[in-house]
């Protein structure tokens, strides 16, 4: 049975590390020259104009996947001028990898703060490790609480992040591929993307099947670079 605090904690964890992603496409945009998501309000760390524009997404499926499942899933979306992106493609390339460094930058902190707990002697590695457990502690409630908290934020934006950069649209790695063409090239590949709508639904499903391959390995490391020695297999 899910335990519905948790539920509710990866939920809130989700919709922040989503919030997080989405404002920075939009504030790398904004620098990029493309205003379209700072006027809708999207350059914000505040989770309403996110939510209002992906409310399926950002609110009621993450939200009732969390309950049933203990894990939230969605999607969200930063609106942009498919104009500016035809005439700066290298620039809303940047774009497309903005939210998942910020994903990143989520990761290293929560990394950085169970390596400073196990520094310490707060945390040690759990017998067994998992998404919402990178940390075993003998101290109190409130420890316990923050492993908890530091382990789901860790978990959760490395699977944003990494989920994200695979180069399938309409994820953020297709967004970026125009870094590695030539112009006429690019030019040829956004409008094979955007003249085929349908690529999306393909590019879910072939991610979907490929991302345990790419993240286990990925999870695998991390967790070893977090407690250098401990030998998790």
């Amino acid at each position: 049975m899910t335990d519905i605090g948790h539920a509710l904690a990866y939920y809130a964890v989700f919709l922040v590390s989503v919030t997080i992603h989405e404002a920075a496409h939009a504030w790398a945009a904004l620098l990029g020259g493309d205003p379209t998501a700072y006027r809708g309000g999207q350059v914000s760390l505040d989770p309403r104009p996110h939510i209002r524009r992906e409310p399926a997404g950002m609110l009621w499926i993450p939200l009732i996947s969390a309950l049933l499942t203990g894990w939230p899933m969605g999607f969200a979306s930063a609106p942009y001028d498919p104009a500016w992106a035809r005439r700066h493609p290298r620039r809303a390339a940047w774009m497309a990898l903005a939210g998942p460094a910020a994903n990143l930058l989520l990761v290293a902190l929560a990394f950085g703060a169970l390596r400073l707990g196990a520094g310490a002697g707060v945390f040690f590695p759990p017998e067994r490790a998992g998404f919402d457990q990178l940390a075993a502690t003998d101290g109190s409630a409130a420890w316990a609480a923050a492993a908890f908290a530091l382990s789901a934020v860790l978990s959760l934006n490395l699977v944003l992040a990494v989920l994200n950069l695979f180069p399938f649209p309409p994820l953020d790695g297709s967004g970026a591929i125009p870094l590695l063409l030539t112009d006429r090239a690019t030019a040829r590949y956004q409008e094979f993307i955007w003249s085929n709508r349908g690529l999306g639904l393909i590019g879910i499903l072939i991610a979907w099947q490929l991302f345990s391959h790419v993240f286990d390995p990925v999870f695998l490391f991390t967790l070893n670079l977090l407690y250098p020695g401990a030998g998790y297999h």
